[in-house]
């Protein structure tokens, strides 16, 4: 296969084909702020990976918006700074990991570890 046919080959990929970590089912509070606007929006998240999530919400961002989520679960809370990768129209959206501090990123291996579900 020559560099230009896998380059065609990978554009045609689904979010779902590119992704790297597998996610699984985790309820959090989300709370996302549109870097662009200042404009803030909850929801929750159904599924949660090491390098991003889904999040409902009934006015989901445009598509390649930065933003910066607070996922919440109990007493814990992580910061990440993330971009809306897929939207689903007054469904939600699909965030990547793009960077989150080390306390964050602990936690969010705990949840992951442990598939917590409960908020």
């Amino acid at each position: 296969m020559s560099l230009t046919d896998d380059k065609r080959a990978t554009k045609h990929l689904t979010m779902y084909d590119r992704r790297y970590a597998i996610r699984i089912p985790i309820s959090a509070e989300a709370e996302i702020l549109n870097l662009e606007t200042g404009k803030r929006l909850k929801g929750a998240t159904t599924d949660i990976s090491l390098g991003g999530c889904f999040v409902t919400t009934e006015r989901p961002l445009s598509r390649g918006c930065r933003v910066r989520a607070f996922l919440s679960q109990k007493s814990e809370r992580v910061e990440i700074l993330a971009v809306v990768r897929s939207v689903k129209d007054r469904v939600g959206m699909g965030i990547e990991f793009l960077d989150l501090d080390e306390s964050s990123h602990a936690i969010l291996r705990r949840w992951v570890a442990t598939g917590k579900t409960q908020r």
